[in-house]
């Protein structure tokens, strides 16, 4: 699990490790369920060592046994970072759901904004591929590669364009 999706779900608000797990489980649907429950646990102790996290000091004390985390300043930061990265197809589609998700569960940035910065990159690397596809020998190794990379980000513009039109819909029904 990508400790940025955990850093992003509690931009929403204070939320304990099982709490963490539904939502995720949640928005996930059947992916969610492949996840180990203790791998979120893991996840949010390296954050609290690496200062992205700490306890919610609004808890009581019943509610700290059990350990109510919040982001820092330099969680929130990391998390606008994040948000901003446009990495495909580096992260998988659970992924990038997740922050489409976690992004307007918690304000943090519009999704269909995410899509778009999604989409013009994946054209531009479309493009980059077309060419070096066009380049290269009918029938060679680097052709079939390319046609497969072609291909592959064909696909994501098209999962993208439900991405938006999902995200649409939801808007109008708001």
């Amino acid at each position: 699990m990508q400790q940025e999706v955990v850093l992003a779900m509690l931009a929403k608000e204070p939320s304990q490790g099982y709490q963490l797990r539904a939502r995720l489980n949640d928005a996930l649907g059947p992916l969610g369920e492949a996840l180990n429950a203790g791998q979120i646990y893991v996840v949010l102790g390296r954050l609290e060592k690496a200062g992205l996290i700490g306890l919610d000091g609004d808890a009581t004390t019943r509610d700290r046994e059990r350990k109510a985390y919040v982001l820092t300043s330099l969680g929130q930061e990391r998390v606008g970072e994040w948000l901003a990265e446009v990495s495909w197809p580096k992260p998988d589609l659970a992924e990038f759901h997740m922050k489409l998700i976690a992004a307007a569960q918690a304000g943090l940035a519009d999704p269909i904004g995410i899509v778009d910065a999604q989409r013009r990159e994946l054209l531009r690397r479309l493009r980059d591929a077309q060419r070096a596809e066009m380049d290269e020998p009918d029938g060679s190794d680097a052709a079939l590669l390319l046609e497969g990379i072609v291909l592959r980000l064909q696909a994501d513009l098209r999962w993208l364009e439900a991405c938006e039109a999902n995200w649409t819909t939801r808007r109008r029904k708001s």
